[in-house]
């Protein structure tokens, strides 16, 4: 990206300082993930941004794998694949303890051009057969979950069994290592099939974006993006299954178990009194396979787990949804109003072209309508479905390393790098074999206990937004439509700098709203929204939608208008701001805010 203009700076991503008591913080990622002193004079000169959308936390040790990895595939697809022409990959950087990242573009227009072609030949074939790609797609994914679920992770016992002996069952030392092999291997081929048609759908919808700017130059970005909403999306079944349990149990008398401020295992507990309690019991069991592996989280941290580990999230929801219903309320989303909205809108700026514009005008339309669904559903599949049942398949070696003493908790294999597990397990597995007396349960604990601390001091740091250069353009489509980090954000976040009242980002979903804020930085608090909130947050979570039928607005330090959180409050018909860049540093818990969906602006009232 190029580098300077005189709207504003951020602070040098070597002059950040370290948090005090969080020295040496950088031994729990890669070398080649730091800011060192051999790339200072490029790095200094390029715009990174925190990508707080999908690491708003401090990242332990393993968990950096969603890093590598992911961005390995995005690069693949949209640099090597795709040739995406004005952009390549991601390059990402760790500041105390937080991921930052910087896009490659591609600025000679000859590469360009070259490129260009190849993305068209390419991604024409995508969109020619789309339909029947996506179905293919779905099945491989399909197996690959199923495959996850199979995997086991070896014992290691006394004596290996007979079948070793006057068999062909492989030895324990080779089929742990197999194991995590395999389990590292699957985890590669999720985020290969994450970004295969990812890029394609946001990049059918720029290209829409581009040719209603052209021929339409005053048409808000809101109402571009309106014209996509309200579509058939499959992240919006576990919700529409929990209104559906909502009337169910008003329906059957069993409705008084869900009082606010009650756990989920003491509304179980109750209806496990009653044959009608059971009985709803028994019809949430059928909902759960698949609706309930939704993650708490985006799924990218080991701690944020399903609605199968965590039902906060979806019991709060119920209560939530019982309540409306008890008042007289509609608990349905709006989707008659939205899709109505979104035709009205399609019909009036349509009417404005001519011709041969209005065809182009309809295809590419039509086109961004089919390729959107996919925008959401591969988060179910990948982000929710198959990481968190990789999580939990992470912990069976966490198990195994403990009650071996390597350990003192199976949680605790998550301070360790990817790298390290396999060393530990090399060493586990060399002195079982041999009868040796191993090391690592002197040499890992220590390591396990500070790392902890340095992630929960790290965790009261609040990052800035940007580091580096102000960018003159931002051009990678990829940064403009999921992060929202558009030329005139990035300047806005460079201006403000110093703080205030106010606070600007992309109007994301329509209408004015006035009322008390909810500030939820972990889906740990997810749980804590009450009725009538604001929501304020780095960033919101398709897996969040169940409470958006509590909030009357949301606000986000990140995120463009194809964001999650924008995509789901305009579905739900929510005014929203999103990429402020701030608001969750600048918002506290109680305070009373303005939010103006329409203009982007958030205004705090004391």
């Amino acid at each position: 990206m190029a580098t300077a203009s005189p709207v504003g700076s951020f602070p040098s991503p070597y002059e950040v300082e370290t948090p005090p008591g969080c020295e040496g913080w950088e031994e729990m990622y890669p070398y080649y993930a730091l800011f060192d002193e051999e790339r200072r004079e490029a790095d200094e000169q390029r715009f990174w941004f925190w990508n707080s959308m999908h690491f708003p936390l401090p990242m332990p040790a393993f968990d950096a794998i969603c890093i590598d990895t992911a961005y390995q595939a995005l690069g693949s697809w949209q640099n090597r694949v795709f040739a995406v022409p004005p952009a390549m990959g991601i390059d990402y950087r760790c500041i105390n303890g937080y991921i930052y990242i910087s896009g490659n573009p591609v600025t000679d227009p000859a590469k360009i051009a070259e490129r260009a072609e190849h993305f068209q030949k390419r991604a024409g074939h995508y969109f020619a057969n789309w339909d029947e790609l996506y179905a293919a797609w779905r099945t491989k994914m399909e197996a690959l979950i199923e495959e996850l679920d199979q995997l086991e992770v070896p014992r290691l016992h006394e004596y290996e069994p007979e079948d070793v002996a006057f068999g062909d069952q492989e030895t324990s030392y080779c089929a742990v290592l197999d194991a995590y092999r395999r389990v590292l291997r699957l985890a590669d081929l999720m985020w290969q099939n994450h970004f295969e048609f990812l890029l394609l759908g946001y990049g059918a919808y720029v290209t829409f974006a581009e040719l209603c700017k052209a021929n339409l130059p005053d048409m808000p970005d809101q109402h571009i993006a309106q014209m996509v909403a309200g579509l058939d999306v499959l992240l919006f079944r576990p919700d529409a299954e929990l209104r559906r349990l909502a009337r169910l149990a008003i329906e059957t008398g069993v409705d008084p178990a869900f009082v606010e401020g009650r756990s989920p295992g003491e509304i179980d507990a109750e209806l496990g009194e009653s044959d009608a309690g059971r009985a709803w019991l028994a019809e949430l069991e059928e909902v759960k396979h698949p609706w309930f592996h939704m993650a708490t989280g985006d799924g990218l941290y080991h701690y944020y787990g399903s609605w199968l580990d965590d039902p906060t999230i979806p019991y709060a929801s119920l209560i939530g949804h019982i309540g409306a219903l008890r008042a007289g309320e509609d608990i349905e989303r709006p989707a008659e109003h939205i899709a109505t909205e979104r035709e009205r809108l399609a019909n009036e700026y349509g009417a404005l072209l001519d011709d041969e514009t209005r065809k182009a005008f309809d295809e590419l339309l039509a086109l961004a309508r089919t390729v959107f669904p996919y925008v959401e559903e591969h988060k179910f599949f990948c982000d929710y479905w198959f990481l968190t049942s990789w999580w939990n398949k992470i912990r069976g070696f966490g198990d195994l390393l403990a009650a071996h003493g390597f350990l003192e908790d199976r949680e605790d294999v998550f301070q360790l790098s990817r790298l390290e597990v396999h060393a530990a397990l090399d060493e586990l597995l060399l002195t079982w074999a041999t009868g040796g007396k191993p090391r690592g349960p002197t040499y890992w604990p220590p390591i396990v206990t500070r790392r902890k601390d340095l992630l929960e001091r790290l965790a009261e740091w609040t990052p800035p937004p940007a580091v580096g250069a102000v960018p003159e353009a931002v051009l990678d489509p990829a940064l403009i439509m999921l992060w929202g980090v558009t030329t005139e954000r990035v300047h806005a976040w460079a201006r403000e700098a110093e703080g205030g009242p106010t606070l600007s980002g992309t109007p994301a979903s329509p209408g004015l709203v006035e009322g008390v804020a909810r500030v939820v930085k972990t889906a740990r608090e997810i749980g804590d929204v009450r009725e009538g909130e604001i929501l304020v947050c780095s960033i919101t979570s398709p897996a969040w939608a169940p409470i958006f039928s509590k909030i009357q607005a949301a606000v986000t330090d990140i995120g463009g208008v194809m964001s999650h959180a924008a995509i789901v409050c305009r579905e739900y018909a929510l005014p929203a701001v999103v990429g402020t860049g701030r608001a969750t540093s600048q918002i506290r818990t109680g305070q009373r805010i303005r939010v103006d969906g329409s203009a982007g602006t958030v205004t705090m009232l004391e």
